[in-house]
This record gives structure tokens, C-alpha cells and sequence, in this order.
């Protein structure tokens, strides 16, 4: 416990705390942020008869230990072997957290994987700059977590082999390109603009839609439903984006024709929140100690998501 001048009694945080908390407050960002295309949010649950607004919350609810422990092997793990299959188990580990809390639901298996490789590489380095960490999460994404049979087959890996896409972790082991080369840098246009947060993120959003092969896309809506897609979030971008007219009918447009494709762009949500942590470290990083804290008025100006000091 430290004392603060005021008399205040604050409680210290660890480093792995602090990620595992800036890791799930951007999640939440994404699940709040509204209205997104064919996604859940605090409107409607989007193409999703399984899922709700609630329920997404008590998977992060659920996550947050995950994280910690992952941002905590960083620290204590300095072989990266050791730590890819470290970062294995407790993978699995939170998605059984993660099933438990939403009854067999699977809510967040893609940022699981996407935000807890960035939190362990963050943990290991110390300056948060985006070029080093997704080149952290790149190397480490590239080796073979030992427990994990190359014949187990998910949703994402079989429109993987059948579309002969790169998927979560090829993604990963480019180092996330759609949030790199366009996630990040339009949420950073749009604020330069003067755009608000919400249509920031949102942008954002349909920037990352509009590159990505998303497999769960592909899943539900196959190669001609995942090419509409990223062409109409393309087309609202090239409009101005969502706050304007144009893009905001637009944006309304993108959600029927989602409802009517069944399909719902999840591997984009999840880069959303990769997206929104990253920028966190970086902004948190060019403060003092690496640090921000709670109530930070300049931070909700810039919309940044809040790391717990």
C-alpha cells in the first residue's frame, strides 16, 4: 500500500495485473461499442442467437486471471519454447473458464489466443511500442505449442483448409497486418480528424473488415459472403466513414445484409480489442512509469482504454 500526500491509500499493482486489466478493459470496449455490423453489442445480439450482451461481459469476467498468468509467464519464462507451451496451457485453461461462465458458449477463443500472446510479449519488453510488440507476438505465434495435436480441428481451422486462408494464427505470425496496417492506423486518422471515440473504433472497426480473410465469415457465409463483406466496409470507409450521413446509412445498409448472410465478422471484433490494447500500451508507454491512472481526464478525452495504476 502506498500514501499519497492527500491521505488517499491507493493498492499497487503489478505489472501482470495491469495488463490483464488493460487486456480486458479493451475487450469490453469492443463488446460495448454500438452499433456494430452483425455483432453482439449493447443494441441487439447482431447474427447471434447464442450470445448476448451479459454474456459476453461474464466471459471476460472470466478471462481476466488468464491473462495475468500469461502476462506473468512472460516475466518469469525467458525461453520462448518454454513459454509458447506455458502460453498453451493456460490458453486451454481460460477457455474452459471462458465455456464455464457462458455454458458452453464460445464467446472469445480468438482474443484469447490474440491478446494473451500481446500481453506476455508485453510483459517481457519494455518499451510498448506496436512494430516491437506484434514482432514479439509474430516470433512467438511461429513456434508449435507442443501439446496440441496438428489433427484437431476447429470451425476456424476448417475454413482454413478449405479457403486457404492464413486464420488466427497465421495472422498472428505476420504479426497482425489488418491491425498494423489498418485497425491502428484509422482509429488514429479518425481521432486526428476530430472525429469521437465511438466513430473512431467504429472505423476502426470496418478497416479491419475490410482486409481481413475472417473465418468466421467464411464459416457461416463461405468465400462470396466474406467478399461482400470486406467490399461494403471498404465502400462506407470510402464515404467518410460512419459519422457521416452517407456512411451512416450506409453502416444500417451493412447490418441487414450481415443479418440476411447469418454471418458475423468475430475475428475482426477480436483484432478491434488487439487493436485497442496496443494503442493503450503505446499511449501508456510515453507516460510516467509506463502507467495510467483511473479518472485520467486527458485519457477519456483521447478515448484511450484505461490501464489501473
Amino acid at each position: 500500500m502506498t500514501q499519497h500526500d492527500t491521505g488517499a491509500t491507493v493498492r499497487a499493482e503489478t505489472l501482470p495485473g495491469m495488463l490483464a486489466r488493460a487486456a480486458s478493459v479493451a475487450l469490453r470496449a469492443e463488446i460495448d461499442l454500438t452499433p456494430k455490423p452483425g455483432l453482439v453489442d449493447r443494441r441487439d445480439t447482431g447474427a447471434h442467437r447464442d450470445m448476448d450482451h451479459g454474456l459476453m461481459h461474464a466471459s471476460v469476467d472470466a478471462l481476466e486471471i488468464g491473462f495475468h498468468d500469461m502476462a506473468a509467464a512472460g516475466i518469469e519464462q525467458r525461453d520462448p519454447y518454454t513459454l509458447r507451451a506455458e502460453l498453451g496451457l493456460l490458453g486451454r485453461e481460460s477457455e474452459a473458464r471462458m465455456m464455464l461462465a457462458t455454458n458452453g458458449v464460445n464467446t472469445h477463443r480468438g482474443a484469447i489466443w490474440g491478446l494473451g500472446l500481446i500481453v506476455a510479449v508485453a510483459a517481457q519488453r519494455p518499451r510498448w511500442r506496436a512494430p516491437v510488440l506484434l514482432q514479439g507476438v509474430a516470433a512467438m505465434a511461429a513456434i508449435d505449442d507442443p501439446a496440441v495435436s496438428p489433427l484437431r480441428c476447429s470451425n476456424g481451422q476448417r475454413a482454413v483448409q478449405r479457403y486457404h486462408v492464413a486464420g488466427a494464427r497465421g495472422e498472428a505470425c505476420r504479426g497482425f497486418p489488418a491491425l498494423a496496417e489498418a485497425g491502428l492506423p484509422m482509429l488514429r486518422r479518425a481521432r486526428a480528424r476530430g472525429c469521437s471515440e465511438r466513430v473512431a473504433r467504429l472505423n476502426a472497426l470496418l478497416a479491419i473488415m475490410a482486409v481481413l480473410d475472417d473465418t468466421c465469415v467464411l464459416s457461416r457465409a463461405g468465400r462470396a459472403g466474406l467478399v461482400q463483406v470486406q467490399a461494403n466496409a471498404a465502400a462506407i470507409l470510402d464515404m467518410g466513414g460512419v459519422g457521416t450521413v452517407a456512411g451512416g446509412r450506409a453502416l444500417a445498409c451493412f447490418e441487414r445484409e450481415l443479418l440476411g448472410l447469418n454471418a458475423s465478422p468475430g475475428g475482426s471484433a477480436d483484432l478491434l480489442a488487439a487493436t485497442l490494447l496496443i494503442d493503450a500500451l503505446e499511449y501508456a508507454a510515453q507516460r510516467p512509469w509506463g502507467r495510467v491512472r483511473c479518472g485520467d481526464t486527458r485519457l477519456k478525452e483521447k478515448g484511450h482504454a484505461t490501464l489501473i495504476a
